[in-house]
């Protein structure tokens, strides 16, 4: 939890960097550029779930030269994600930029930030690999210190660009480029030390990771986990399409409600990290009793912070999104939808949990089906809510989570059955 509360001041910092140059269409390019890379980069985040899950299993199932396979595969993948991305540049960018309906000077800040950032993509996609493998390890205190470094860089630098050197929205994109790669860079000297690293390079040695036939169980759990998060990030884009129709202030509101629901994502994510770790432990070890005693757990225990979230958000959501806000009319607008934030940590626990639980048991077709069709209802309540404006945008999104969670609870019967069910002869 504390791992995903670093991560979260990523886009809380860029936020509230931003906020404290007062212009309102600069505030919401921020959010846009947030949310184009959530499209680019962070739908590839299946290479940090789908290695956590499968290096788990494989811990208790084959061991530590099977955790190194299931890493250089997943290396060996997100590089080739990277190449396709920065060849795709020219007009993936545009096009993405465009999609997110900003225009105007949001248009051209989104755009310079976007510019820089986009090359970072390298780094990301091996990030992602690397983090997911000692997750899977449960290395978690090694993840935590290495996220809230990465993050302190981050926001160290975006203040000395922003304020300091007075790069503007450059400044930001910087920052984040510089950091990805310094992460990099220490995953790789933790990577390769200790017994950890000759593992590594003993199946590195031995050969054969991109043979096909070696790749295909990997894909397939992962090509499952990219359309699922395609899925939800084209769902989330969509609140900045939508907010965006409605002009800069608006979009800078909405932007900041956003980056809060990710807090509180990431922070719940804790909980799905956990089930992804100890649910495919036991998914390993052909274990019902102690698979369905941990997601018990697990959602009790999270239900338990998400409470605390709400009543903080309760007691100081105004002076908060006060501190964010560029001008006083997006102060006055990110206050009316405050409420919001009470509720979502309720309502998004049990699907975040859930995720956990499949990812960490590879049922991942299953987790496609369920995101799916709480895309359908959470298109549908766009449609009726419009009228309601950043009311009924927010509303929508609620009924999304509801919807994953209940479809994830409603095929669970069957998928335990079929994974626990004795084997013959």
């Amino acid at each position: 939890m504390v791992t995903n509360v670093a991560t979260a001041l990523i886009g809380i910092g860029d936020m509230w960097i931003v906020g404290q140059l007062g212009d309102a269409p600069t505030q919401g390019a921020v959010d846009v550029g947030a949310r184009l890379f959530a499209v680019l980069f962070t739908v590839m985040n299946f290479l940090k779930t789908g290695t956590t899950g499968l290096v788990a299993q494989a811990g208790t199932r084959s061991g530590a030269d099977a955790q190194a396979a299931v890493l250089l595969r997943g290396l060996l993948v997100g590089l080739a994600i990277a190449a396709l991305l920065l060849l795709a540049k020219p007009l993936l960018l545009p096009f993405a930029l465009d999609a997110l309906g900003a225009d105007g000077d949001v248009r051209a800040a989104a755009g310079i930030y976007a510019d820089i950032r986009y090359w970072s993509a390298p780094a990301v996609m091996a990030n992602f690999a690397a983090i997911g493998f000692l997750v899977g390890q449960r290395r978690m205190k090694t993840v935590l210190l290495l996220e809230v470094a990465y993050n302190l860089l981050n926001v160290g630098l975006g203040l000395w660009f922003v304020l300091g050197l007075d790069w503007g929205i450059a400044g930001i994109g910087w920052s984040s480029f510089i950091a990805e790669f310094a992460k990099l860079g220490v995953l790789a000297m933790i990577l390769m030390g200790g017994a950890g690293g000759k593992a590594l390079w003993k199946r590195a040695r031995k050969g054969g990771i991109a043979r096909l036939s070696e790749l295909r169980p990997f894909l397939s759990v992962n090509r499952d986990l990219f359309l699922r998060t395609l899925v939800l990030v084209v769902a989330l884009a969509g609140l900045t399409r939508l907010s965006a129709e409605r002009g800069a202030v608006t979009l800078a509101a909405n932007g900041i409600i956003y980056q809060l629901f990710v807090f509180t994502a990431l922070l719940l994510d804790g909980f799905e990290n956990a089930a992804q770790v100890l649910n495919g432990e036991r998914v390993g070890g052909k274990d019902r009793s102690g698979f369905t005693a941990y997601v018990r757990a697990i959602l009790l225990r999270g239900m338990a912070a998400a409470a605390l979230l709400s009543l903080g958000f309760a007691l100081f959501a105004d002076p908060i999104l006060a501190s964010f806000a560029a001008t006083e009319a997006v102060r006055l607008e990110a206050q009316a939808l405050g409420w919001w934030l009470v509720v979502i940590p309720f309502l998004g626990l049990a699907g975040f949990v859930l995720d956990g639980v499949y990812v960490g048991a590879s049922w991942t077709r299953h987790l496609l089906l369920t995101m799916l069709g709480a895309a359908a209802v959470y298109a549908l309540a766009l449609w009726l809510s419009w009228p309601l404006g950043s009311h009924g945008l927010w509303l929508s999104f609620c009924l999304f989570l509801v919807a994953r969670a209940v479809l994830q609870l409603a095929f669970m019967p069957r998928l335990l059955n079929r994974e626990f069910a004795p084997r013959s002869g």
